[in-house]
């Protein structure tokens, strides 16, 4: 759905879009930032007041301004962690500077267009980093449930709980706990959008704690909230650490806010994400809010996704979510003070446990990328947050060094006096030992076949297998080395070995997450047996490993994918997707039967990618010269054939003047048929599934996107 920010949509639908989608999308964002806002202040050792404000500054400085915008800012638990070391270390007003300095950087960081590099950090230290914060919010904040004190590290707070757990401290704890169980309980069985766990939770236990008469502490915000606001003043302390503080603040804010960005990208189908526009955004909104006393402002995944749910369409909805937080903190400041800390404490220990994902750890696990993520976790939790960021993101670097020293060596003999030796992966100088132990152990004066499957090979490799195959052919033994894919070894004896990659000499090097896609297309009788031979021998050694890993987890395809039975349309190509990443249907003129319509092969593929599969994404693409298309254009949907019927299916004679605008409206068309499924309509609703439209140019190689019947380049941000 294309964003009503567009030039074409006229200010009567914009007014239609904001009071239909847009004002109900706001309040539920608004009822669930007061307690968050909150929270996060009083765990960062700031002025309540302060998270107010920066909820406020986020939702409409930020929102105006936004690059991304569906996405909601505000204050955030990723960064309570640095904003409490920074306020111990400089004051809340000093810290309020650094905040205002911070903003400015990432000004200046969005003009430069780096928006983009930000992301070059590693996501497994990116999220490695928010789970030692969650964990390390979680552990100061069940002090506070429990109606103490937190400490000033976390391992203090552990060392301290059990004396804690032990103390008596009644009502706090009765709050505290009350609810954490309305938080756990009340998504699993309450479905109201304009509920929200967080707020129906703060509002049971402040109503239990007042009904009781139970003495706990509670909310303290200035009689005047204007007047009680804490200006900015210059910190008092040394220029680099004043330095550290600001570009800390700004790097951190600046990375969760962009990872929102792009992960509220894939919740929507609208308007993409800008990333150097959101970058300035956040930049001016985090100047603002330092400027009047408020936490650091960054864009936020649980506000934004669901302000996505909620079914808000522009920005209009993050703008007047920061209205509404304002007139309530204007007009009903006495409702707020009587919220018990303890309750806000709960609040924030379920926030920081769920920054801890399940679903990111078996991604890490499956990819190998789980030293770097508990590397850096337990870094932040037992040192400080740079301090676990550094070693995170030397622990990637080493990750990836070994991968890239990483060879496989296989020995067999087919044949007696014949032997087969496959290296297979990257061959740098520090496998060379391994290497040459491996030839040095083949009986002399044998016939040797080496074969080399390489994506680098280095000058010391190269001479530990030359040196092995001189001395070996002196001792009477053949050695031919071939090489698949690319030819390292040949450019080396030549003396190139420092050139540019050469081309693979069977079939073309296709993009793709899964490496030497070889093109079985052979022009002669037995192509197809050729091919899988070339397979068996050439490929399957680069994908056995992943494709065992998927034979063992089982697939999780984030999509399904419908499209065409063209054989020039190639699904994996054209989305650079491997095995176990695309749950595919082709059938001719990638139609999708009306739900009930009689055919259930489509549907049976739907359900099951949804239902069973968990897919988050459908998308039906067409393709230009369709033949499927042509054929509806020339009436023979509704032929006596099995062709006839089936084109039936797609709908309605297409009215549409070219074929290029049939070829698009026929995929809208289908879309509207997805729609119609209860698995897909229920999934779409709950925020679950998003639907797509492609359209494919084969004669450019280019992707359009469908949106309203209406093709738009594909773009990312």
């Amino acid at each position: 759905m294309p964003t009503p920010d567009a030039a074409d949509v006229d200010a009567p639908s914009r007014w239609r879009t904001v009071v239909r989608h847009d004002l109900p999308a706001s309040i539920v964002v608004f009822l669930i930032a007061i307690p968050l806002s909150l929270g996060i202040a009083a765990a960062s050792g700031a002025p309540l007041l302060a998270g107010l404000v920066a909820a406020v500054v986020g939702g409409l400085v930020a929102g105006v301004l936004s690059g991304a915008p569906l996405q909601v800012s505000g204050p955030a638990a990723g960064l309570t962690v640095i904003v409490a070391g920074t306020v111990a270390e400089f004051g809340w007003a000093g810290t309020a500077a650094i905040v205002a300095m911070a903003g400015l950087v990432q000004i200046v960081l969005g003009v430069s267009r780096l928006g983009r590099a930000a992301l070059a950090l590693s996501p497994a230290v990116v999220h490695g980093m928010l789970a030692g914060i969650g964990v390390v919010i979680a552990l100061s904040q069940v002090h506070v449930l429990l109606g103490g004190d937190p400490q000033s590290a976390a391992w203090d707070n552990l060392r301290e709980l059990p004396r804690q757990i032990a103390g008596n401290h009644g009502g706090a704890v009765l709050i505290g706990v009350l609810t954490i169980v309305i938080l756990l309980l009340w998504p699993r069985f309450v479905k109201i959008s304009l509920l929200p766990g967080a707020l129906v939770a703060v509002t049971v236990a402040t109503a239990v704690a007042g009904l009781g008469g139970l003495a706990v502490q509670r909310v303290d915000l200035p009689p005047d909230p204007l007047g009680g606001l804490i200006l900015p003043r210059w910190p008092a302390g040394g220029l680099p650490d004043i330095a550290v503080a600001v570009v800390t603040i700004a790097l951190v804010a600046s990375v969760e806010s962009l990872l929102s960005a792009v992960a509220v990208d894939r919740l929507h189908d609208g308007e993409r994400a800008d990333l150097n526009r959101e970058l300035i955004a956040q930049g001016a909104a985090n100047t603002v809010s330092g400027a009047l006393g408020g936490l650091p402002v960054t864009g936020v995944i649980v506000r934004s996704s669901t302000n996505v749910a909620a079914g808000a369409r522009t920005r209009a909805s993050a703008m007047l979510h920061g209205v509404w937080i304002a007139v309530f903190v204007l007009l009903f400041s006495a409702l707020l003070e009587q919220i018990p800390l303890s309750a806000l404490a709960a609040v924030l220990v379920v926030v920081g446990l769920r920054l801890i994902s399940l679903a990111q750890i078996k991604t890490y696990v499956r990819h190998r990328e789980l030293p770097t993520y508990l590397v850096t976790g337990f870094g932040v939790i037992f040192t400080d947050l740079l301090t676990g960021v550094a070693l995170g993101m030397a622990t990637a670097v080493l990750v990836m060094l070994v991968r890239l020293a990483r060879c496989e060596i296989t020995r067999t003999s087919p044949a007696m006096g014949h032997w087969t030796v496959v290296i297979t992966g990257t061959l740098a100088f520090v496998g060379a030992g391994r290497v040459a132990r491996e030839l040095s152990a083949l009986p002399p004066g044998e016939a040797v076949e080496l074969e080399l499957h390489l994506d680098y090979l280095d000058q010391g490799a190269f001479e530990a297998i030359q040196d092995w195959r001189e001395a070996y052919e002196r001792g009477g033994g053949r050695v031919h080395v071939r090489e698949i894919h690319d030819s390292w070894f040949q450019r080396a004896t030549a003396g190139r070995l420092g050139g540019a990659r050469s081309q693979p000499t069977r079939g073309p090097r296709l993009p793709g997450s899964w490496p030497q896609w070889v093109s079985l297309n052979e022009q002669r009788r037995d192509a197809m047996q050729a091919g899988i031979d070339e397979f068996e021998r050439s490929v399957a050694p680069l994908v056995r490993s992943h494709l065992a890993g998927l034979a063992r987890d089982g697939q999780r395809p984030e999509q399904l994918f419908i499209t065409c039975a063209d054989s020039r349309v190639v699904p994996n190509l054209i989305t650079t997707s491997g095995p176990g990443d695309l749950f595919c249907v082709r059938n001719v003129g990638n139609i999708v039967p009306p739900y009930g319509s009689g055919d259930a092969s489509v549907g049976a593929a739907v359900e099951y990618a949804v239902d069973v599969l968990g897919v988050t994404t459908i998308t039906v693409c067409g393709h230009s010269g369709c033949g499927a298309v042509r054929a509806m254009m020339g009436g023979a949907a509704g032929d006596p054939s099995a062709l006839g019927a089936w084109l039936a299916a797609a709908g309605p004679a297409l009215d549409a003047r070219s074929e290029t605008e049939c070829i698009t409206a026929n995929v809208a068309r289908q879309l509207e048929n997805l729609r119609g499924y209860p698995s897909v309509r229920a999934a779409a609703d709950a925020g679950r599934l998003i639907l797509t439209g492609l359209y494919f140019d084969l004669a450019e190689a280019r992707m359009y996107r469908v949106e309203d019947g209406v093709r738009r380049p594909v773009r990312l941000g």
